[in-house]
C-alpha cells in the first residue's frame, strides 16, 4: 500500500508535496458534485422547467454527470500516487481546479436560466477541458489507473462539454419550442449542430488506431436523448434528423470499440509471445 503513495528513492513524489493543489482538486470536485446534486434535488426542478428548445435532450441525458464526477473523485485519490502526481499535479496542474470553478459557474447560471452567461461559462469550461484532454492524450498509458482516472473521465468530459455548448447555445438564442414552431432557420441550425456532433464523433473514432470510445459514447448518449425528447409532434424534421444522427453515432462508437478490442488483443498476444520467447531462451540455456 505504501508503494502506491510513494515511490522509493523519489522524494518529490511524497503525498504532502504540492498539498495546496491537491486540496484544491479535492475541494473543486466536491464543489461540482454538490452543485450538480443540488440541481437534481432543488425544488426549482430545473431539468423539467428550463427553456424548451428544438435541441433539448431528455432529462436523463444529464445522468452522465454523476459518472464523470465519480471518476474525477478517483482522479483526486490517484493524485497521491507517484504516477498520479506526475500526470495530475505536474502535467495538468491548476487547470483541474479552474475547470471545476468554471463548471460550477455554468451550473449556477444555467440553473437560474441565465442562458447567455451559461453559454459563456460552458465555452470556457469546454476550452479548459479540451486543454486537459490534449495533455492526457499525449501521455502514455502505463496502467489501469491511467485509463480509469485520466483517459476515461476527461474523454467523457470533453465529449459531454461539446454537446452542452450546442444545447446551451440553443437555449441562449433559439426559439421556445413550446411557443413557436420550428422554422427554416431553426431547422438549419439543428441540422448543422447534429452534423457538428457527427464530425466530432468521427474525429474521436479516428483520432488514434483504437479510437476514443468514451468520447463517442458521450456524443451518442446525447444524440439519443435528443431523439427521444424531440417527438414528431414537435417537429418531424428535427425528430428524424436526430434519429439519423443517433444511428450514425453508433457507427463511430462501434469503430472505436473494435479498435480498442484489437489493441487489447494485440497487447495480450505480445505478452503471450514475449513470455514464450523468454521460456524458450531459458530452455536453450539463455539467461
Amino acid at each position: 500500500m505504501s508503494s502506491f503513495f510513494r515511490r522509493p528513492g523519489h522524494q518529490n513524489s511524497r503525498w504532502s508535496n504540492h498539498l495546496l493543489l491537491k486540496l484544491a482538486n479535492i475541494a473543486g470536485a466536491l464543489l461540482v458534485m454538490g452543485a450538480n446534486g443540488y440541481s437534481v434535488i432543488s425544488p426549482l426542478d430545473i431539468y423539467y422547467t428550463g427553456k424548451e428548445t428544438y435541441f433539448t435532450p431528455a432529462p436523463w441525458a444529464f445522468f452522465l454527470w454523476p459518472l464523470i464526477h465519480l471518476l474525477l473523485l478517483g482522479t483526486c485519490i490517484y493524485q497521491f500516487s507517484g504516477r498520479g502526481k506526475e500526470l495530475i499535479i505536474d502535467m495538468i496542474g491548476w487547470n483541474l481546479p479552474l475547470l471545476d470553478v468554471l463548471n460550477v459557474m455554468y451550473i449556477y447560471s444555467w440553473g437560474n436560466q441565465e442562458y447567455k452567461y451559461a453559454l459563456v461559462f460552458i465555452i470556457f469550461t469546454g476550452s479548459v477541458a479540451s486543454k486537459i484532454y490534449q495533455l492526457v492524450k499525449m501521455s502514455t498509458v502505463r496502467n489501469i489507473c491511467d485509463e480509469l482516472f485520466l483517459h476515461l473521465p476527461f474523454s467523457l468530459y470533453h465529449g459531454w462539454a461539446t454537446c452542452l455548448i450546442l444545447s446551451t447555445a440553443f437555449e441562449a438564442f433559439g426559439v421556445n419550442a413550446l411557443a413557436e414552431p420550428a422554422r427554416v432557420w431553426t431547422k438549419t441550425f439543428v441540422f448543422l449542430s447534429l452534423f457538428t456532433l457527427q464530425t466530432v464523433a468521427s474525429a474521436y473514432a479516428y483520432a488514434t488506431a483504437e479510437g476514443d470510445l468514451p468520447g463517442c459514447i458521450a456524443i451518442s448518449w446525447f444524440l439519443w436523448a435528443v431523439f427521444v425528447h424531440q417527438t414528431p409532434e414537435k417537429s418531424p424534421f428535427v425528430h428524424w434528423c436526430a434519429l439519423g444522427a443517433a444511428i450514425m453515432s453508433l457507427c463511430w462508437l462501434m469503430r472505436s470499440a473494435i479498435g480498442l478490442e484489437l489493441k487489447i488483443r494485440n497487447r495480450n498476444n505480445a505478452r503471450f509471445f514475449g513470455s514464450n520467447d523468454h521460456e524458450g531462451s531459458r530452455l536453450l540455456g539463455g539467461h
